[in-house]
């Protein structure tokens, strides 16, 4: 004889993988690493600093 499966437990897990997939799916397409992250914040950083640092002062 067969091994009995309860019908509910398989699709939740059925379910469940599904939903795993897509979510790697969508980390993949979307997502970006914690140093790509903190590389374009550094580098925002560096770009404000130098633009206020070439800034004209018009105190006269």
């Amino acid at each position: 004889m067969g091994e009995v499966v309860n019908l509910n437990r398989y699709r939740k897990q059925r379910s469940r993988a599904e939903r795993e997939k897509e979510a790697a799916a969508n980390r993949a397409k979307h997502g970006r690493t914690k140093a790509e992250r903190h590389h374009h914040a550094m580098q925002q950083s560096k770009d404000a600093t130098d633009l206020e640092q070439h800034r004209l002062d018009r105190d006269e």
